[in-house]
């Protein structure tokens, strides 16, 4: 089955708002609320009661940069200090642990960082190609909606966009 992409640009908040709620009430059947991706030069949060929750991956990119800097920081502290010149004279450790806790603190804070730093960009798709779809309109005052569907779900949510007066529908076909 193809798939296809629609873009519906609106004057205001309310009536995209409103279009929202059409899709999550399934006015359009076959399109879920999951399918909508709401592009706005604002942030919107009541959208959250009609979108739902949408998932937050960052968290996990900073347990597991924390992790990871504690666990490298710490095997790279200990190998490089019991492979120097490894000369144990009266009593003192070759790995002395209180010092290493310091400094395999500061790698996990470190790798935790630079983890949540890689995970907001993952997270915010800012490396990714901008599609042929996008419209500069949206970056100045309009409230952009687009959802990629079947290819015959798009005459119906044309339909349902023009109920809430859209501005201007745009669509493509994706293979």
């Amino acid at each position: 089955m193809r798939k296809g992409r629609i873009l519906a640009l609106f004057s205001n908040f309310d009536e995209a708002f409103a279009a929202v709620s059409d899709i999550r009430h399934y006015k359009v059947p076959g399109v879920s609320v999951d399918d909508v991706t709401v592009i706005s030069p604002i942030e919107h949060p009541e959208i959250e009661e009609v979108l739902g929750e949408r998932p937050c991956h960052v968290p996990k990119f900073t347990l597991v940069g924390a992790l990871f800097g504690m666990t490298f920081g710490f095997l790279f502290l200990t190998s490089a200090q019991a492979t120097f010149l490894v000369q144990p004279q009266g009593g003192k450790p070759v790995v002395p642990l209180p010092t290493n806790f310091v400094l395999v603190y500061e790698m996990l804070i470190l790798f935790g960082v630079l983890f949540t730093l890689v995970g907001f960009i993952l997270g915010a798709r800012l490396f990714r190609r901008r599609k042929s779809l996008y419209s500069e309109k949206v970056t100045l005052d309009q409230v952009g909606i687009e959802l990629e569907v079947e290819e015959k779900y798009i005459e119906p949510l044309k339909e349902l966009f023009n109920e809430h007066q859209a501005l201007e529908i745009r669509e493509e076909v994706i293979k």
